[in-house]
């Protein structure tokens, strides 16, 4: 989960949200087609809106497909033409022609080859001024901020920035032993070291509360990911770049919001941006506040 802040300038409803969408809809790839990207409905429904309000909260979904090519298939194909052409003329192509001869191979074989789809979950607080962008890397987050920023007029993010680095945070909690307010510091952590020779430790189900990881963190093995819960509702995996990985609720959330709410779409994004619309300003203040930018 990677976390952006909205410009003050944009603004829409909804139904102006989803004409916007609707211009850039997905549509699957086409025979000859390495990639397509667009919008889907987030519901799952065909035919239903790009947009879902909840809540005062948006939701949308990308939806990326890719033809898997390999690219050795190619090279041998390659290879077996230009063998055909010197056994026939006596004649070594040249480069461009090989160039040309995969491009030609390429697509004769991408109507041949499967196609992968993956989707990416994003969600707009416009009170907060926020973005979540459910991504477990921060190409795919580019990509999908890169179409937002496409489709809707105006509308202008930034990664959000904490005044105090994550690294540096994390650190004084390990060396410390106390966590910020509100948290507690759990059984997984990643240390790595900044000289030379980038070594690495790793703690899964272990207890972080000891002289070892300490002398490990006052060694000069900055952590890299640490995870956290906050307020015994949420866990989650924090990591140098401020992205929030593992994120999971926990039964006291769960056992409370099954109370008087149906199941479903709308329940699961009510509850899901509920408790995270109140860890994020608790994680900002836990790394000195939002750094503002210039």
């Amino acid at each position: 989960m990677i976390v952006y802040r909205v410009g003050p300038e944009w603004s829409a409803t909804v139904a102006q949200i989803e004409a916007s969408l609707d211009g850039a809809r997905f549509i699957e790839c086409g025979a000859t087609q390495e990639k397509s990207i667009g919008w889907c409905e987030p519901r799952g429904e065909a035919h239903g809106p790009l947009v879902e309000a909840v809540g005062g909260q948006l939701i949308f979904k990308l939806m990326i497909e890719t033809r898997a090519l390999p690219g050795s298939v190619v090279t041998r194909k390659a290879k077996e033409r230009v063998a055909q052409i010197e056994a026939s003329t006596g004649r070594k192509p040249g480069k461009k022609e090989i160039r040309d001869l995969k491009d030609d191979i390429k697509l004769e074989l991408l109507p041949q080859a499967f196609t992968k789809q993956a989707s990416v979950g994003v969600w707009i607080d416009p009170e907060a001024r926020l973005l979540v962008i459910d991504a477990s890397s921060q190409t795919r987050a580019d990509e999908v901020v890169t179409m937002l920023v496409k489709s809707l007029d105006g509308l202008a993010v930034a990664l959000l920035d904490s005044k105090v680095s994550p690294t540096t945070a994390m650190s004084e909690w390990l060396v410390s032993q106390e966590a910020p307010a509100g948290f507690s510091v759990d059984r997984e952590c990643e240390l790595k070291a900044a000289d030379e020779s980038k070594a690495v430790v790793r703690y899964a189900r272990h207890p972080l509360d000891n002289e070892e990881v300490r002398q490990h963190v006052q060694g000069g093995k900055l952590p890299t990911r640490l995870a956290l819960t906050w307020g015994s509702r949420v866990s989650f995996v924090l990591t140098e770049g401020l992205q929030i990985k593992k994120l999971a609720f926990l039964d006291v959330v769960m056992d409370g919001a099954s109370a008087g709410k149906d199941d479903g779409f709308d329940a699961d994004v009510a509850i899901a941006t509920g408790e995270l619309r109140k860890l994020l300003p608790d994680l900002l203040e836990a790394l000195g506040g939002e750094m503002q930018a210039a």
